[in-house]
């Protein structure tokens, strides 16, 4: 069993239920799933896309240890060369013990990797108590050889989470070693 995951079970969950005043344990804000996006625009030929999409289905098995599906247009846009069915991007949802390793792996390792790094913003969340966090470079991962990718991509992480505020979120994210920017002081 992950480490986060024995964490979150044996010590953030009774410390949750305390701080909410929650009396089941099942009623208690946690992780349901991760989803992780690249969105693919050019070329705009979508035969010239496909290899990129290719590349990038390998990388995101290698960070995930998951296979991708290829999302695909929903409608054509004349504007953007947009057909019904090009191919769009790439994206793949963990949940379980996969899950539980990509966070450990994003939470120690991916993160502190980014030049700069002041923490992820506090704002990202949706009101329904999910979070979005924007990578702007996947060479964050040790896992990939920037060698093997044709171009430096940004990526999209969604947390899914059972909490009903964004504050539940953000505690059960903070406690779980989010590494969120500190508060300025006024």
């Amino acid at each position: 069993m992950s480490d986060l995951k024995t964490t979150y079970q044996q010590e953030l969950v009774p410390q949750l239920e305390k701080e909410f005043g929650i009396d089941n344990v099942f009623a208690v804000p946690h992780l349901q799933k991760v989803v992780l996006n690249i969105g693919v625009t050019n070329p705009v030929d979508p035969r010239a896309r496909k290899p990129i999409l290719e590349n990038i289905v390998t990388q995101f098995e290698t960070i995930t240890g998951q296979k991708p599906q290829i999302t695909l247009a929903k409608k054509s846009i004349a504007g953007f060369k947009l057909r019904e069915g090009d191919p769009m991007g790439v994206m793949v949802t963990l949940r379980g013990q996969r899950m539980w390793d990509f966070v450990t792996k994003l939470i120690s390792i991916a993160l502190p990797r980014v030049k700069d790094f002041r923490g992820v913003s506090r704002v990202a969340f949706d009101g329904q108590g999910n979070y979005s966090l924007g990578i702007e470079e996947q060479i964050i991962f040790p896992e990939i050889n920037y060698d093997s990718i044709e171009n430096v991509r940004s990526l999209q992480i969604n947390f899914v989470t059972t909490a009903e505020t964004d504050e539940q979120a953000f505690r059960l994210l903070e406690l779980l070693g989010m590494p969120f920017e500190k508060e300025e002081s006024k």
